[in-house]
């Protein structure tokens, strides 16, 4: 009699451990398919919003709708699970994964009526739970002398990143690969460093070493009608560019007419830092493929998303 109690109450407890279970899994379920409803509703704003500071002919229009966009930005971050939402029906911003997961930048540009951009992003963090995101705020016309300069989210130089390179080591960074715009003349690429310091975003570091100088980061000017290959070839831990020359000795000093000279140079990751190689023979270099960025104002539509690639030959005009 007191097995067959027994045996009773085990089933009792396990058919309630089922339902618990089960509730639980429903709720969880629940919970999920509302927050990618939620998303997708975000996303849709966040596309229409992105679509128009990108192409509107109006200045106040593109930085009103560029204002709402940082607010539904980060109003569909702080829905739960927000870090694998992947964001990619919106193609007027760059959203770049790190390749350990811990974090992703989103960065993106207004257009000026000069010619000239302005940078926004932000640096969410892979938490798995409550949302730690950083603000990216544009400081360039303020920094002299970028290739010397440390920087944090408040004072960043602004860029469009499409390459994350993580570097290990004592004291671990990333290498971002950018494209920074310019001005109605001259367009520019940038190589930076992203490191974390008391949980805080870092930009800029010491670790390039070439041309009799030690810099924190490399920044290129180029015409704006001329196009740079900036890439990295993972295989071979190797930075790779165009060599920008001038057309003349008469234009030396002037950047704004510089282009590639079908020659290419790089940096080469040796002990956690980057050195200069001079005059790179390209056909030694494997056809790995990597992503450009294209000025979706030159080039409509489209900005790179973080899988989609490029053939190392040159990229149409920007």
């Amino acid at each position: 009699m007191n097995i067959n109690i027994l045996m009773v109450v085990r089933s009792f407890v396990l058919t309630i451990f089922s339902i618990s279970f089960f509730l639980q899994a429903f709720a969880q379920h629940a919970d999920d398919s509302g927050n990618l409803k939620q998303l997708n509703f975000y996303q849709d704003s966040l596309k229409h919003l992105g679509n128009t500071f990108i192409n509107n002919d109006n200045d106040l229009i593109r930085k009103n709708a560029n204002y709402l966009f940082i607010k539904t930005l980060v109003a569909a971050l702080k829905t739960p699970n927000s870090f694998a939402f992947p964001f990619d029906s919106i193609k007027t911003i760059t959203l770049t994964n790190s390749p350990d997961n811990k974090f992703r930048i989103f960065s993106w540009h207004v257009a000026h009526d000069d010619g000239s951009y302005r940078f926004y992003g932000a640096i969410q963090v892979n938490t798995g739970g409550p949302l730690k995101l950083y603000g990216l705020e544009d400081y360039s016309p303020l920094i002299k002398n970028p290739e010397d300069t440390i920087a944090d989210n408040r004072s960043w130089f602004g860029a469009q990143y499409y390459t994350i390179i993580p570097v290990s080591g004592p004291t671990p960074y990333y290498v971002l690969l950018g494209w920074k715009g310019n001005t109605d003349k001259s367009t520019k690429k940038v190589i930076d460093v992203l490191s974390f310091q008391n949980d805080k975003p870092i930009f800029g570091m010491p670790v390039f070493d070439g041309n009799n100088k030690r810099r924190k980061r490399v920044v290129f000017e180029y015409a704006r009608q001329a196009s740079m290959l900036l890439k990295y070839i993972h295989s071979q831990h190797l930075i790779v560019f165009d060599n920008l020359a001038s057309p003349d000795k008469k234009t030396k000093d002037k950047p704004e007419t510089y282009g590639p000279d079908l020659t290419y140079n790089g940096y080469r990751l040796k002990d956690g830092r980057w050195e200069y190689v001079d005059n790179l023979d390209m056909r030694n270099v494997p056809n790995e493929q990597d992503v450009n960025y294209i000025d979706p104002r030159a080039e409509k539509p489209i900005l790179p998303r973080p899988k989609t690639t490029l053939p190392i030959k040159k990229t149409p005009v920007q």
